[in-house]
């Protein structure tokens, strides 16, 4: 459906057909731009199927120094960000503003590896005829369809044609093989934007009255230029175990390589529970048998086999080793609905 067409725009024959070229128990909404459906009561405190699903438009890639940024807009919609409260982790919800447009959301990846790189500062200036219509440095976000990415609502003066600026600084995460040396100074690149409400309301909006609030997810986009940021499952290198915490996903395993250095190098990915996607923005340790192997924080890291991962060079490290993860932080990345009541554990788990 367009997100503003009205219920009762439509027969019954035309309403059954509608759900049926969408696949499953579809509805139509009457919306507006500024509006999203109600919220699922007593949501899980778990990853799960949000009200609604919607399509994206893309505006197109730039290059931004060594990296490869996609941009995409969609309806304007809530997001909820992270705060600490007295130590417990909460997500907040960011509102719809009333001069909300448009929802941006940019990609970082490298495009020789399709690595995509969280942990860089990325920030969009929008322009119209050389004047300033909007800027900001906008939130690292996590979606059910898209996986990791940057994201934001943003006003627009109307339908034209807009100039975006994509700006991305250095990263200090460390990186490996050919990933090793970039992404160190940022970049910037440009993209340009043909946007009308038509166009916006043409992009494709259902409801999922009959999955909404369930525990499950939506199947992430297919995205031929851009990367999602999903996962390797197995890990490559020696499996110590998986592991869960707040419904993410850990996966462990013991990676002996050059690349890492001299010693074995511990790895833990954590990820999405149903669809393996990456979840940045965490603060992780680990103790290896009871600390007296290794005890200590797991550095983020970005390598073209592993992707985005946690991990620490350890002596002597084997496969049988028993490893407990501990999650200091929860991942500090807003999130779309449907994550937002899902990873604000802290705690520990053992990998198995």
């Amino acid at each position: 459906m367009q997100r503003r067409r009205a219920l009762g725009a439509f027969g019954t024959a035309a309403l059954g057909s509608l759900a049926g070229c969408l696949g499953g128990a579809t509805s139509l909404f009457e919306t507006t731009q500024n509006e999203e459906p109600p919220l699922v009561e007593n949501r899980p405190d778990a990853v799960y199927v949000p009200t609604h699903v919607e399509g994206m438009e893309m505006v197109g890639t730039t290059d931004a120094g060594d990296l490869k940024v996609g941009v995409m807009y969609s309806y304007p919609h809530r997001f909820w960000v992270v705060e600490n409260e007295g130590g417990e982790y909460v997500t907040k919800q960011t509102p719809i503003e009333g001069d909300d447009a448009v929802h941006l959301m940019a990609t970082p990846w490298n495009p020789e590896t399709g690595t995509v790189v969280p942990n860089v500062g990325l920030s969009l200036e929008i322009l119209r005829d050389g004047s300033l219509v909007s800027e900001e440095v906008i939130y690292p976000m996590l979606s059910q369809r898209m996986g990791f990415h940057y994201g934001a609502n943003f006003p627009l003066d109307g339908d034209g044609t807009y100039e975006v600026r994509v700006s991305v600084g250095g990263t200090n995460v460390a990186r490996f093989g050919a990933l090793a040396g970039k992404f160190e100074g940022g970049g910037a690149g440009t993209v340009e934007l043909e946007f009308s409400n038509r166009d916006l309301n043409d992009i494709q909006y259902r409801l999922l009255e009959d999955r909404q609030g369930q525990r499950g997810a939506l199947t992430p986009m297919e995205m031929e230029m851009i990367p999602t940021g999903d996962t390797p499952d197995p890990l490559p290198g020696m499996s110590l175990g998986r592991g869960t915490s707040g419904d993410a996903a850990f996966v462990g395993s013991v990676v002996e390589d050059d690349r890492f250095g001299e010693k074995p190098y511990l790895v833990v990915s954590a990820r999405t529970p149903h669809n393996a996607l990456t979840i940045p923005g965490m603060a992780l340790s680990a103790a290896v048998d009871g600390g007296e192997t290794f005890g200590g924080r797991l550095t983020p890291g970005l390598d073209p086999e592993l992707g985005f991962h946690y991990g620490a060079p350890v002596a002597d490290l084997s496969g049988d080793a028993d490893v407990t993860v501990s999650v200091d932080v929860p991942p500090q990345v807003a999130r779309h609905e449907g994550y937002e009541t899902a990873f604000l554990d802290t705690g520990s788990f053992d990998l198995r």
